[in-house]
């Protein structure tokens, strides 16, 4: 797999896991939520990412 997927992957288990969070445990972690998100948003716009970074240091392909 590549870092995209890697890095889609990895984004969606973050919301899905913060969105229960927030749900079962307590709200501030919807904030959890609007952190990833808005990581997304300004990788979009950017086209870099930490994660990204982080997973090219961990040996996988671009």
């Amino acid at each position: 797999m590549t870092v995209d997927r890697y890095l889609r992957l990895i984004a969606g288990l973050f919301i899905l896991i913060s969105l229960a969070l927030g749900y079962y445990v307590h709200p501030a972690w919807f904030l959890f939520t609007a952190f990833v998100a808005l990581n997304l948003f300004q990788s979009g716009l950017t086209d870099w990412c930490p994660m990204m970074s982080f997973l090219k240091r961990l040996g996988v392909k671009s």
